[in-house]
């Protein structure tokens, strides 16, 4: 169970629909506004954080043209509002492609 504040592993969630339903939204989201082609390949890691809501911390595989690449994303959700925002999305660190 996550603790309030406290950013705890999603253990065995990465491939849930929820999260690469979430994976898939930080993707769109950073094509619209970037208006770059990037395709959503899979969830590696996922973190959440409950706050007002959660937010999850995504590291998320991502094909560029011929590249895998690899970016963080920071969704934060708010279910009984009907709310999903992409607070960050980024490349990963440490991921020499991106």
């Amino acid at each position: 169970m996550a603790k309030v504040g406290g950013i705890s592993e999603s253990k065995g969630n990465e491939n849930s629909l929820e999260i690469e339903s979430l994976a898939k939204f930080a993707v769109d989201d950073y094509n619209k506004k970037q208006n770059a082609l990037l395709e959503f390949q899979k969830v590696i890691n996922s973190k959440e954080q409950v706050v007002a809501g959660t937010v999850y911390y995504l590291t998320i595989e991502v094909k560029d043209g011929n590249q895998k690449k690899l970016y963080e994303a920071k969704v934060w959700v708010k279910p009984w509002l009907n709310f999903k925002e992409v607070q960050e999305f980024k490349p990963a660190a440490g991921d020499t492609s991106a």
